[in-house]
């Protein structure tokens, strides 16, 4: 059994406006912004409004929109970078990878042979990011 859901994690502050972000989408239900700790040029997350720690406690209507969202937002970054392909993943519980227990999903612009970088690897320049989430929104229209 999962633990229950924190209210006090990264990206709940994020949504109540307690901590910033470079947003770059954002609906009634879900909000996409840069991971600051980026493992590729582009890296984005997208995660539903609604409290729900991972996968299998969200609602079926919160994975509907999230859905909808982050095909929306990864059709935006493959268009920002001109990348080649996406990788689009979600992870669950600490055996998983998962850090931060607030659903989310990755997506990451890919080039043909350039690997992921670690996603410890550091904090990313804010003016990057910034710039990063310019392009995606542009390529939202």
């Amino acid at each position: 059994m999962s633990a229950a859901y924190d209210p006090d994690n990264i990206f709940a502050k994020i949504l109540r406006g307690e901590l910033p972000a470079h947003t770059v989408y954002e609906d009634a239900h879900t909000l996409a912004f840069m991971d600051v700790m980026p493992q590729g040029e582009g890296h984005t997350l997208v995660i539903p409004k609604a409290p729900s720690r991972g996968l299998l406690d969200a609602e079926p209507e919160t994975l509907a929109a999230l859905a909808r969202s982050v095909q929306t937002v990864a059709r935006a970054v493959k268009a920002a970078f001109e990348a080649d392909g996406l990788t689009v993943f979600q992870f669950n519980e600490p055996a998983s990878g998962q850090t931060v227990f607030h659903l989310h999903f990755h997506i990451i612009p890919r080039r043909d042979g350039v690997p992921l970088k670690r996603h410890e690897g550091g904090m990313a320049d804010g003016a990057v990011l910034a710039e990063h989430a310019a392009r995606i929104r542009a390529a939202l229209g």
